[in-house]
């Protein structure tokens, strides 16, 4: 990709890396960033020599959220536009069949924050912190709170929401909202190491346990296990599944077909 774009795509080791490429804004998203980061999400998707995404940024902030002189400026109706495409953005990263992972090297705060709570799996750097601060502008971070109130205990949630308080990365692994705490010079080593380990279970596999995580964690417990078993029983059926029990039970190593 070149590198005026606002999102920068490489892609090795079946690793598709998206940059977030505006250090300059904070990497706001504004709805061209938005609109591109999305792209280069459906991209990852369909390429197949894609079996992870990583999401990380440049310059001293992950990301600030929502561009404010942008919203500030449009009518009503296209401020709707703008968040049904904040949306649609972070639906599509639960809904992709690959893991996503989010790689936090700085501040992120209010839809930036949502961000990484809606990816998979999130690493930060120690120098990362995050904060919902919409409450002090008068906007208090509703739609980032979705993604937030389900990957951390409501009470929180409720606090960041609240005050608009910056979390330490060091808070941030205690709350569940990241995976990891590394230093900021092993933040690259560290994400393209999870990344390598979640890339070398079968692909088919992944996208059927990711799909249904999602589904199954909002649906009570009974109704969980009705989704679940079923899932399994199909997962079954596959032949990446016929392959590796096959193998563990032959004391052998699988070769997968996905």
């Amino acid at each position: 990709a070149m590198s005026d774009s606002l999102v920068t795509c490489n892609i090795s080791d079946g690793i598709a890396l998206l940059t977030l490429n505006d250090p300059a804004r904070r990497n706001v998203l504004s709805s061209a960033m938005m609109e591109e980061l999305r792209h280069c999400l459906a991209a990852a998707d369909k390429a197949a020599d894609v079996r992870v995404v990583v999401i990380a940024a440049r310059g001293p902030v992950f990301s600030s959220g929502h561009d404010l002189r942008e919203l500030a400026e449009l009518d009503r109706e296209d401020q709707t536009l703008a968040f049904a495409l904040c949306t649609d953005l972070m639906e599509s990263i639960r809904l992709i069949p690959k893991p996503v992972i989010a790689s936090v090297q700085g501040l992120a705060t209010a839809a930036g924050c949502q961000l990484v709570a809606t990816c998979d799996l999130a690493i930060a750097s120690e120098e990362a912190a995050f904060a919902t601060p919409g409450v002090d502008i008068g906007l208090f971070c509703t739609t980032p709170a979705v993604a937030l109130g389900r990957a951390v205990h409501p009470k929180v949630a409720m606090e960041m929401l609240l005050t608009g308080d910056l979390v330490s990365a060091q808070d941030a692994l205690k709350y569940g909202l990241v995976n990891r705490v590394v230093p900021g010079d092993k933040l690259k080593e560290a994400t393209q190491s999870l990344a390598l380990k979640v890339a070398s279970a079968p692909t088919s596999t992944i996208s059927i346990g990711k799909s249904a995580f999602y589904r199954q964690m909002a649906l009570d417990r009974p109704q969980a296990y009705q989704v679940a078993q079923k899932v399994m029983v199909d997962n079954l059926q596959h032949p990446d599944a016929t392959e590796g029990i096959n193998a563990f039970l032959e004391k052998r190593r699988p070769e997968w077909t996905t």
